[in-house]
């Protein structure tokens, strides 16, 4: 275990998204015309109320009638802050979805992903366990198939580029699944905007191809949705999200706040799958598994693993990838000489750089081919660094070695 010195200053804590939307939206802060559509889109029904001045809205549902919120349609009539403070602390206060929904699309301008999921209601509209997390698996898959996309365009990413598409997760909130049949996520338009974009452009460019895959019996149009963001990884997410369902179906909402991409197209509907479609997205799947390349590379990383069945010979190495692909670690297999050298770089502290071709087979983990094993100078603090992991496992690196004596 490490320990900090007391007077060692404390480094800057990012804050964790969810306290960015925890915080209530000032009535000098609300557009009036963001708040009515915000209300439109999440159910609320506008009825009645003084024409130019203010309108009165009520919630979704059998049991809003006595809940009413006045609206101002402009910030020209002169009670606007006041009846915005009384209708954002009747919001806080209900306890309803629909207006939580509202609070937060006003906190942060988000666009806002949703997912429905045609399955028999259980007891009282509760949906099982079960039932529940394939939603949110499903959606969590599809909005980091949406993150890849953002990153490069590949038919399979397998581990590549996965640490930078989880951290553009790091900003997005997901809702309350209804009942396992419906999920919102609100994808913050600064920052997380090209994901909502590409994932919308993604699944019709899926849909579409789909369709054409019914109509001719090729499936070469899923080649061309790799351009729009499909890849096996959205594949896989909407299998997930139909299986066991008579239909499910996305939609993408724009965040009134910012307006509508310029490469999207302004209410669009639902993009719609079905149990039927389970088949050519498994077939396109495989299909884009198949089809993409192994990539030639140069690799820096640090040695965190070795192993061979004796003293001498060719051995297995474990590298963190430092720089050279868009991997957390991949495996390779060295020669004598090359192993040689890698334990001996690992030994004073230094990572090393090597070339080979990164194997789409096992999803971009190994390294094939590899060659040219060269010691990597690096800054005394990163040295100590790798020489006090060194020391926690020198034992295991002892006898990965077979005993050998890798000094000079």
């Amino acid at each position: 275990m490490t320990h900090r010195p007391l007077d060692e200053p404390l480094r800057p804590v990012r804050p964790h998204p969810e306290a960015l939307w925890n915080r209530s939206p000032e009535p000098g802060e609300v557009d009036p015309a963001v708040l009515g559509a915000l209300l439109r889109r999440h159910g609320w029904q506008r009825r009645g109320g003084a024409a130019g001045r203010y309108g009165r809205w009520t919630p979704p549902g059998p049991g809003g009638g006595g809940t009413s919120l006045l609206v101002p349609e402009s910030r020209a009539f002169p009670d606007s802050d006041d009846l915005l403070g009384e209708a954002l602390l009747a919001l806080a206060r209900s306890g309803m979805p629909a207006a939580r929904e509202v609070l937060v699309g006003l906190a942060v301008p988000s666009d806002e992903i949703r997912w429905w999921r045609d399955t028999p209601a259980g007891p009282a509209g509760a949906a099982s366990w079960p039932v529940e997390e394939q939603l949110r698996a499903a959606a969590r898959q599809m909005l980091l198939a949406g993150a890849l996309a953002t990153r490069a365009r590949a038919g399979y990413y397998g581990a590549r580029h996965r640490r930078a598409a989880f951290a553009a997760l790091e900003s997005v909130l997901v809702g309350s699944a209804a009942g396992g049949r419906r999920l919102t996520a609100f994808v913050p338009v600064t920052g997380a905007r090209p994901l909502a974009v590409r994932l919308h452009q993604a699944l019709y460019a899926v849909r579409e191809a789909i369709d054409y895959q019914r109509a001719t019996g090729g499936m070469d149009a899923f080649d061309g949705a790799v351009e729009a963001g499909a890849s096996r990884e959205l594949t896989e997410a909407l299998i997930n999200l139909v299986r066991g369902t008579e239909g499910a179906r996305i939609a993408v909402e724009w965040a009134p706040a910012a307006g509508v991409p310029e490469t999207c197209a302004a209410g669009g509907e639902p993009v719609e799958f079905s149990p039927g479609d389970l088949s050519v997205l498994r077939e396109a799947g495989a299909r884009y598994l198949r089809a993409e390349p192994s990539v030639p590379v140069r690799i820096t990383g640090t040695v965190v693993r070795m192993r061979r069945s004796g003293p001498r010979g060719e051995g297995g190495v474990r590298l963190r990838v430092l720089a050279g692909a868009e991997v957390p670690h991949v495996r390779l297999t060295l020669d004598e000489e090359d192993y040689r050298i890698a334990g001996q770089a690992h030994l004073v502290g230094l990572p090393v750089r090597v070339q080979g071709r990164l194997e789409s087979r096992g999803g971009f983990r190994r390294l094939s081919g590899a060659c040219g094993v060269v010691p990597v100078q690096v800054d005394e603090e990163e040295r100590d660094r790798l020489m006090k992991s060194l020391q926690e496992n020198l034992d295991y690196f002892e006898e990965a070695c077979g005993g050998e004596q890798l000094g000079d």
